[in-house]
């Protein structure tokens, strides 16, 4: 039975922003039609190139009004009949309250809220995330129609690697594979912009304009008084280009991104906003990229003001300028972008390729065709922002996400009829704001995990046991009581923002303050093995439930949006079947001693540096990447793999490379587009759901080398599939292998090549061995 008749909560600050705030209906556009003083213009002219009416438009601002568009809030230019515009909107898994351009103070009062992307990405259901960002996308649409947004360029997705646990931003991201973490870009990426999941089909304008952040290698806060707005981050070769640049790489020539970000931190000594290899050779040249590139909020004064790099505030401004960003987060191109002309270090030129970049991509948001209410998204209204359907796919990306860790002796699903009464424990069993993790928006509805359980069990005692999260003080006494009065023990668990945020990374692993107290003396207490519900962005060593056996199951809820604890009760009570699996590693709480500084991706045995992410950390777990249990058990076949030996013909103009370990290889580059494409083949793997009930579930498939160390990674993804199987149903999935691609490596010079030997490639235990012959 699926619960009904839940009450649901909403937030003060609505009142807040209706009080403070009173805006138009009408959506801002420019080249309105009936302005006889507008409408003659050439960038008004629909019929003509992009780039011709973006070309005609900045020839026609003095440079006071090219210095106003170089801004986040760029100033209206009434002359030309031209509103102001805000870049700065979030919409990370949901339309957000966070960044100027987005109101929810007139017809549209809240927005869908989907789970956090760390728990959408333990899907690993590249079809629910495209339909994710799609419903993001209309929702951003509906509030522009409705006259909610000055701007419709959305900073989202974050595509950085999870790299090391305790990154408070890591809840973020789509996880710690590159693979997978790109084709979560690339599915974000075309749902948000309006284009086909399979991509290549906007015809029209884009429905909103996704970002993809933070580039490159951004991925620490604050760690041991390194701040995120001085680190430099040192980077080999290899990894930035098997690890760090390929999300970006994707993101851009599959996705067709028209938004870069640039980080805060340094990469290799240079400022990642005033880097021209990352932003200019690499993005636009390499890449294709065409869009606009936008620094992180205040990212340009630090370059002056604290990396020191830049001598002046007017050396800051030429840098990032003439190195290819386009605008600032900040005033500080407003305020020093004058004097930098003045000086003759900056010319009107640089400037003018910023403002062609950011009018090209506000012309083909569709602002710069007259009234928007005739045109292709003009239609969509606020009876498609939290729509039934929208919430019943944020209710589906939390069902499909949910991670079971551990459920000895089958603990659950717990029965409806036989459970006569529940205790639910613990300071996030009541909280509201904990499921919706940062970045959030107002939610269309909301239920705490208290109230979905009490849906199903009438007589359910609820008792915080701690003062908060952070259970600095614990009523143990208490909580036990109430655990040997119930027939069973639901505990509710983990982190929140005050442990892992924006600005926040944690010291530990473990759970904070007497949270491990309490669910032993719980556990213990308890009449039955008690279920172990966890919170978190990040992972937590649990090594204690893990193998205490009065601690019956074990759940990861990640923060699972509006509909989370609705999809939370229906696992425990056998109303949904779990299917997610983890898309970052669990390490133990001694891998803190790892400097969070340190972006080596591979180990080194000589210092005991351990590596990180499943491709190359050697060391113990508590969980591994791509772990996950379920109420079914799945058996697998690997099968109908055309070949088993692929022949790399070497002819002498190619560079035959002598590793350090004598194992022969080929640069990819030199095999040709032709060899890639021909060796491609098809994998086939049998997949048979032998359990009771029906589930959806994550199939994924590695490939792995004979030949381990150098650098090679352990293994690595190089596919994914989810498939919904009912009871005692089989199915077949087929994968594309590319042996270019996925069975290469990266070099220490970060290039890719193939190497010689025996490769495997690998699902759930079942191995198929291929060799490679120079």
């Amino acid at each position: 039975m699926r619960p009904q008749n839940l009450r649901f909560f909403t937030f003060t600050i609505f009142t807040v922003i209706i009080v403070l705030q009173v805006h138009s209906t009408q959506p801002p556009f420019s080249c309105d039609s009936s302005n006889p003083s507008t409408k003659t213009f050439p960038f008004c002219k629909t019929t003509l190139p992009i780039s011709q009416r973006a070309n005609d438009l900045v020839s026609r601002l003095t440079l006071e009004e090219k210095i106003s568009q170089l801004v986040n809030s760029a100033q209206p230019i009434p002359r030309l009949g031209i509103p102001g515009y805000q870049w700065w909107s979030e919409a990370l898994h949901g339309v957000a309250y966070a960044g100027p351009g987005i109101r929810f103070n007139g017809t549209i009062k809240r927005a869908t809220s989907f789970p956090q992307v760390i728990l959408s990405a333990a899907s690993f259901d590249a079809n629910q995330w495209y339909r994710i960002s799609q419903a993001i996308g209309k929702e951003a649409r509906a509030l522009y129609n409705a006259g909610q947004a000055t701007g419709m360029t959305f900073w989202a997705p974050n595509i950085n690697i999870f790299r090391d646990p305790r990154w408070g931003r890591g809840q973020e991201t789509p996880g710690e594979d590159p693979l997978m973490t790109g084709k979560y870009a690339v599915s974000y990426v075309r749902g948000l912009q309006g284009d086909s999941f399979k991509g290549g089909e906007i015809k029209g304008p884009l429905q909103a304009s996704a970002c993809c952040k933070h580039f490159t290698a951004y991925d620490l806060e604050n760690w041991n008084g390194t701040s995120r707005y001085v680190f430099d981050a040192y980077v080999t070769a290899q990894d930035l280009a098997d690890t760090y640049q390929p999300p970006f790489k994707s993101c851009v020539e599959e996705g067709r991104a028209s938004g870069i970000m640039c980080a805060y931190n340094r990469v290799n000594g240079i400022p990642n906003c005033a880097d021209s290899n990352f932003l200019s050779r690499t993005a636009r040249a390499q890449w294709g990229f065409d869009g606009y590139i936008a620094s992180d909020c205040d990212a340009v004064s630090i370059i002056h003001d604290a990396q020191g790099y830049a001598k002046t505030p007017e050396d800051a401004v030429v840098a990032v300028l003439k190195a290819g960003m386009d605008v600032n987060c900040g005033s500080y191109l407003q305020q020093h972008t004058k004097a930098a002309v003045d000086q003759k270090k900056l010319t009107i030129s640089e400037i003018d390729r910023a403002l062609h970049n950011l009018f090209s991509v506000r012309m083909r948001l569709g602002l710069f065709n007259g009234n928007p209410t005739g045109q292709q998204f003009g239609n969509i209204g606020p009876d498609q922002v939290c729509s039934q359907e929208n919430q019943i796919l944020a209710l589906d990306a939390a069902r499909n996400g949910i991670v079971l860790l551990k459920n000895s002796a089958g603990l659950l699903p717990l029965s409806k009829s036989k459970t006569m009464s529940l205790a639910v424990i613990g300071p996030n069993a009541n909280s509201v704001q904990t499921l919706l993790g940062n970045y959030a928006g107002p939610p269309c509805k909301l239920v705490t995990p208290l109230q979905a359980l009490q849906s199903y069990i009438k007589h359910t005692i609820p008792y915080p046991g701690c003062d908060s999260v952070q259970c600095s003080s614990a009523s143990i006494v208490g909580a036990v009581n109430v655990a040997k009065g119930a027939d069973h023990v639901v505990l509710i668990m983990g982190l929140d923002d005050t442990q892992e945020k924006e600005g926040l990374d944690r010291r530990d692993l473990v759970l904070p303050g007497k949270q491990q107290e309490l669910i032993i003396s719980v556990a213990k207490a308890a009449k039955n093995p008690v279920v172990l519900v966890l919170l978190s962005g990040g992972p937590v060593d649990i090594s204690f439930a893990k193998n205490d056996k009065n601690i019956g199951s074990i759940l990861w809820a990640g923060y699972p949006g509006e509909a989370g604890a609705i999809a939370l009760a229906e696992i425990i009570f056998g109303d949904h079947n779990p299917g997610g699996k983890l898309p970052m590693t669990w390490y133990p709480q001694e891998f803190v001693k790892v400097p969070m500084t340190d972006m080596r991706m591979r180990p080194e045995t000589s210092s005991g540096y351990p590596g990180r992410t499943y491709r190359f950390y050697k060391g113990p777990t508590v969980f591994e990447f791509g772990y996950g249990l379920s109420y079914s058990k799945y058996t697998y076949e690997l099968r109908a793999v055309s070949q088993n030996k692929l022949y790399l013909n070497q002819s002498s103009t190619m560079h035959k490379i002598n590793n350090f370990d004598s194992v022969l290889s080929l640069l990819v580059s030199e095999l040709g587009t032709e060899f890639c494409e021909h060796n491609k083949f098809p994998v086939r793997i049998e997949v048979k759901n032998h359990g009771e009930m029906a589930g959806k579930h994550p199939v994924l498939l590695f490939a792995r080398q004979t030949k381990q160390g150098n650098g090679r990674p352990r293994k690595q993804l190089v596919g994914f599939h989810s498939v919904q199987l009912s009871a005692g149903e089989r199915a077949e999935i087929e994968f594309e292998v590319s042996p270019c691609e996925h069975l290469s490596r990266t070099n220490e010079d970060g290039l890719m090549v193939m190497e010689e030997g025996t490769h495997f490639l690998v699902v759930e235990g079942q191995e198929y061995p291929i060799s490679i012959v120079i």
